[in-house]
This record gives C-alpha cells, sequence and structure tokens, in this order.
C-alpha cells in the first residue's frame, strides 16, 4: 500500500502491517481533534466576540450532558489506543515457539550474528522469508539498538542483560539495519543489512557459508576448556549443581526463595556467581567476568540449554589426570 511513498518505508514483515494501522489510527485521532480545537477556537472567537465597549457577557453555568460528552469520549478513545497498543506490544514481544534462533552482538562499531549451525555473519543477517526468527541480543560495550525499519522492529541491546526480538519477514529482498542509540564516533557507521531469502534459497546460502562451530558445540568446548566440568559433573559428587535439565525450570537458592533458570540467571551465574548461591552448595564458583567474551556467554548459555532438551546428553564428565 505504501511502497510508492518515498517518506514511509515499506511492509516487508508480517508485524509490519499491524503496526502501521496503530500508528495511522494515532495520527488520524490527533490530526482529527487539532483541526476540531482549532475549527472551534476559530468559530467561537468569531461568534462571541464583543461587539461594543459596554456589552457584558452572559454568565455560563455549564451543562452536565456536555461534561459528561467530552470525558467518555476522549476516555473511549485512549482506551482504543490503549489495549490496541498492548495487543501489539505483547504480539511483538513473544516470540512463536519453533522460531529459528539466531545470537547478535552489538560492538562498536558493528553487528556480529551467528546462526545455531554456525554460520557467521558481520553487518548481514540472512534469514528466510515465512518463518519466525527469534534475535538474542547482547552488547560488547555500550548500549546499542538493533533496527530494521522495514520490518517495524526495534531493540534495544544493554551490556550486562540480554534482549529479544522477533519477526518473519514476508517479501524477499535486502532491507537497511541501523543502530538506532548513540553509541560513539562512529555510531552513523554502524548500519548493515538483513536479506530475506526464500527457503530453499537461505538453505542453500546456510549450507555452504558455514564458517565455524555452532553455538552448541562451541559452548561444549568452552565449557571443557574453562573446567567447568570439574565441578559441574552431573552428579552428586560435584561441587556445581548438575546442569541437566535445569534450563527453564525454579532453581532453589540458599535462604530460600527460587529464581527461574532462564539466559539472565545463566548469565549472572556466569559473570557474579556469588549473587545467587543455589541451595546446598557453597559459595566456590570464581567469576568469569572479563575471561570470557559476550559471544563466549551466549554460547556457554547455548550449550547449558541444550542439556535441558529432550534427549541430549549430559555434561561432559572431567577428564582424570594421568
Amino acid at each position: 500500500m505504501f511502497t510508492n511513498f518515498p517518506f514511509f518505508p515499506q511492509q516487508a514483515s508480517e508485524q509490519a502491517a499491524t503496526v502501521d494501522a496503530l500508528y495511522f489510527f494515532l495520527v488520524a485521532v490527533t490530526a482529527f481533534f487539532t483541526l476540531l480545537i482549532a475549527i472551534l477556537v476559530a468559530v467561537f472567537a468569531v461568534k462571541f466576540r464583543r461587539k461594543h465597549d459596554t456589552e457584558v457577557g452572559e454568565a455560563i453555568h455549564g451543562s452536565l450532558a456536555l461534561e459528561l460528552l467530552w470525558t467518555f469520549i476522549p476516555l473511549g478513545i485512549c482506551m482504543v489506543m490503549f489495549v490496541w497498543g498492548a495487543q501489539v506490544f505483547f504480539h511483538m514481544t513473544r516470540p512463536p515457539r519453533g522460531a529459528m534462533e539466531i545470537f547478535v552482538v552489538g560492538k562498536q562499531w558493528m553487528w556480529k550474528a551467528q546462526h545455531m549451525d554456525g554460520a557467521t555473519e558481520i553487518n548481514e543477517l540472512h534469514v528466510p522469508i515465512g518463518r519466525p526468527v527469534r534475535l538474542t541480543l547482547g552488547s560488547e560495550d555500550v548500549i546499542h539498538s538493533f533496527f530494521i525499519p522495514d520490518f517495524r522492529t526495534k531493540a534495544d541491546v544493554i551490556p550486562g542483560r540480554y534482549n529479544t526480538m522477533w519477526f518473519t519477514a514476508k517479501t524477499p529482498g535486502q532491507y537497511h539495519l541501523f543502530c538506532a542509540e548513540y553509541c560513539g564516533t562512529k555510531h552513523s557507521g554502524m548500519i548493515g543489512r538483513i536479506i530475506a531469502m526464500e527457503p530453499t534459497d537461505f538453505q542453500e546460502w546456510l549450507s555452504g557459508g558455514r564458517s565455524s562451530d555452532s553455538p552448541v558445540a562451541a559452548g561444549a568446548k568452552l565449557f571443557q576448556d574453562l573446567v567447568c566440568n570439574t565441578c559441574h559433573t552431573g552428579d552428586t559428587q560435584g561441587r556445581g549443581p548438575d546442569l541437566s535439565g535445569v534450563y527453564g525450570k525454579p532453581v532453589q537458592l540458599q535462604g530460600g526463595g527460587t529464581v527461574l533458570a532462564d539466559d539472565a540467571y545463566l548469565r549472572e551465574s556466569i559473570v557474579n556467581p556469588q549473587a545467587k548461591i543455589v541451595a546446598g552448595f557453597q559459595p566456590v564458583m570464581p567469576t568469569f567476568q572479563g575471561l570470557v567474551t559476550e559471544e563466549q556467554l551466549l554460547q556457554l548459555i547455548a550449550y547449558v540449554r541444550s542439556l535441558s532438551e529432550p534427549g541430549a546428553a549430559p555434561a561432559p564428565a572431567a577428564t582424570p589426570k594421568q
């Protein structure tokens, strides 16, 4: 509908139409009441102007019906905006099950993406059309913002935590990718492109572009390189809790209380392990802050997450010393 309008991005995702509909409704309501108020001010200024110096205006005592009218009509319009906006927000912040997952790390001044099969990209992101894509976003340094205007999606990328966004591309093509948060002297150069492809073309690109281990495989190797398996042995003899099947489940903490074992909890447990101590274990785990990059943190989390998938192999045991 708007592809020929030069100042408006095309609707290249399935979410774009709902966002645009809400946006134009807000613009229409704003324009209507702006014109209505301006016209009424002009009409009343002419109709009720003072015609001679001795004229005294009549006292106006108000009208209950009028007061109720201009109270409940704006209230109803505002509630429509609220409910509609909430529906759009909840839809855009809840990725569907089975969405294709990609890890994205922002750093001054580039975007680095890793697909779950190991393919990596810098300032580019290849995705198939017609399939939901879920991005897990992390920052290596400062606050960034991952913005795809044609998809009507944007999410802040914040150091020390993860954010997620999702979209479903519907039209093959190349689309602009921007950092929408000032992040330093070369902020304007932190740009890239989203390449939406037919599913068969995407699979062909994916099979020919693999350049490294998958995040799960890289995380498993890192898990052993950092000798995490000497404590998280997967049995009752380990000094750390068993990680098999823990992802997505509540974890009992010392002193009472529970926490959900999600991405944020796993990240905190790696970089600040003393923050939340699992019940029955001593606070002996050292911090890995500064020892692993944000990409490696995502790989470790991907590996721990894989231990909770059906048919997952247990965490590798420590190799006995000779």
